[in-house]
């Protein structure tokens, strides 16, 4: 079996308690995942939707830096569209120093228009942005004095006076789903991560791979300076003790989720990702992973051994689920599923 590191993919939905109480939980949850050696949390940054309840990726990952130990983490990702890329940059340097050198930085153009929307930007004109944003963020992360002249961004002679911990910057990840963008990904040497089934994920590592050969030794990759970059699928998992319990639970648990990701596409009348999200489909093609621990350990086993994937992202807090149920499939997972499949 090939060799894997855990880590874990938060939405941070809206909950069955309050605000406050899911914050508080949530960190209880990473703390576990610390101290079981995950490797790393990453956190999923939304807007106008109760899919995302910590809309500002950095506030709840500046409380992450404290409350844990040695887990790293990120968002998953940072919609630079959204941003000053100068303010980011601050925001980013902030965030490593803090950790002690713990940050991981997922980067997106945005895959919801509707998100965009929110803040007055157009979903056709991300890519240029983008582009531009993270060229900044960049110069901003390498020189004491920032100089920038651009289509969507101009500074002028800006001190640089906080830099990151890890040099030159903090390692950077690109989830994406769409071929194309996994091309980019590899020829940068960008950490990765997807959804989708099992077969999807095995086409999109194997381009991965063999782009990144091709462009290993190029003297401008973004994130050249990642020796072996993590390839990570993402799945929702729930485990219970029986099947029957884990299913009962989580099939509820998934309707709440599932209204709180399709709501603003609702909204606007637009039922584009109703079938990416279908509970049935989802089960059937393994992306939702619930059952008793044997069936999560085929189920897992069986993934990164068809996939060839070596980080496995999993959310084990989404929908209705309670702070309980959430930490005893997470303690099932630790003790009873990363144990059978990495031995």
């Amino acid at each position: 079996m090939a060799q894997v590191e855990f880590g874990m993919f938060d939405w941070i939905d809206r909950g069955v308690g309050t605000l406050q109480q899911l914050y508080a939980e949530r960190l209880v949850l990473i703390q576990m995942a610390d101290r079981a050696g995950f490797f790393g949390y990453h956190l999923a940054e939304h807007h106008g939707t109760p899919l995302g309840m910590a809309p500002s990726p950095s506030v709840f990952l500046a409380a992450v830096a404290q409350a844990t130990q040695k887990i790293r983490f990120g968002p998953m990702a940072y919609l630079l569209p959204l941003y000053d890329p100068l303010r980011l940059t601050e925001e980013i340097c902030m965030l490593d120093q803090l950790s002690g050198g713990r940050a991981e930085i997922g980067i997106s153009r945005g895959v919801s228009p509707y998100e965009l929307a929110c803040f007055g930007v157009n979903a056709g004109g991300t890519r240029e942005i983008f582009t531009e944003a993270l060229d900044v963020i960049r110069k901003g992360m390498l020189h004491d004095v920032l100089n920038h002249q651009g289509k969507h961004f101009q500074y002028r002679d800006v001190p640089m006076e906080i830099k990151p911990l890890q040099k030159p910057y903090p390692p950077l990840w690109y989830p994406t789903h769409n071929p194309d963008s996994v091309v980019y990904a590899a020829q940068h040497g960008y950490h990765f991560a997807s959804i989708g089934p099992t077969s999807l994920i095995r086409q999109l590592i194997e381009r991965y791979r063999k782009v990144w050969a091709e462009h290993e030794h190029d003297s401008d990759r973004i994130n050249g300076h990642i020796s072996v970059p993590k390839l990570g699928a993402m799945r929702q998992i729930f485990i219970a003790d029986t099947d029957e319990a884990a299913m009962s639970i989580a099939r509820t648990a998934y309707r709440s989720w599932y209204e709180s990701i399709t709501k603003l596409w609702h909204r606007h009348n637009d039922h584009a990702v109703d079938g990416l999200f279908d509970w049935d489909s989802g089960i059937a093609a393994e992306t939702i992973l619930v059952g008793s621990p044997s069936r999560i350990r085929e189920q897992v086993a069986r993934l990164i051994n068809e996939s060839g994937i070596n980080y496995v992202v999993s959310s084990f807090a989404w929908g209705s689920l309670t702070h309980a149920q959430s930490t005893h499939s997470l303690e099932l997972f630790v003790k009873e599923v990363i144990p059978a499949v990495t031995g």
